[in-house]
């Protein structure tokens, strides 16, 4: 159903496009009315996030579940009681075949990086340096590096591309013996 303007009478057209004849009113014929619509929403906090009351103004941190048109804010310790979803943290390693110096890797990758800062030897168990606070490369043997990393979608870009520079250093080593 709508409303079209035909040379200056307005005409309410309510075909619904089936085989009956398409019915249509003059506009002294529609009776006037109005529709208000609230825009304002509301969300209730849930379970952890109920436990303490909140000032105006104060901002809350949780997820915003809409279910039949109610709008919930909860802690994402309580996303399992009220879903059948779940939460984990994946942890994420990877040993890649590396006969190079283990100095040449780290200055290479502080070239590609800012961030590239030497572990110490007692938190590692061995040489290693974290690229960006979120990925560890160690020094497993003379042949072998390791790569360990929490998994999240930075931490894996940051991981995609340490691995391809890996390869590319390898490259350019064979290429040159």
């Amino acid at each position: 159903m709508f409303m079209a303007d035909i040379a200056g009478v307005r005409v309410l057209y309510t075909g619904d496009y089936s085989r009956e004849e398409d019915c249509h009113l003059c506009a002294a014929e529609i009776p006037q009315f109005s529709l208000y619509f609230n825009s304002e929403k509301m969300a209730k906090t849930i379970r952890r996030l109920a436990e303490k009351t909140l000032e105006v103004g104060e901002s809350v941190s949780g997820f915003l579940v809409k279910k039949a048109f109610t709008c919930q804010i909860m802690a994402l310790d309580d996303l399992h009681v009220f879903s059948q979803l779940s939460t984990e943290n994946i942890s994420q390693r990877i040993t890649i075949a590396y006969n190079g110096a283990f100095g040449v890797l780290k200055h290479r990758l502080k070239q590609i990086f800012e961030s590239v800062e030497s572990l110490p030897d007692e938190e590692s168990e061995g040489p290693a340096f974290r690229v960006h606070e979120r990925l560890t490369v160690k020094y497993e043997s003379e042949k072998h590096i390791s790569l360990h990393w929490r998994s999240d979608p930075i931490s894996d870009m940051v991981s995609d591309s340490v691995i391809i520079s890996i390869l590319l250093i390898l490259i350019l080593i064979t290429s040159y013996c």
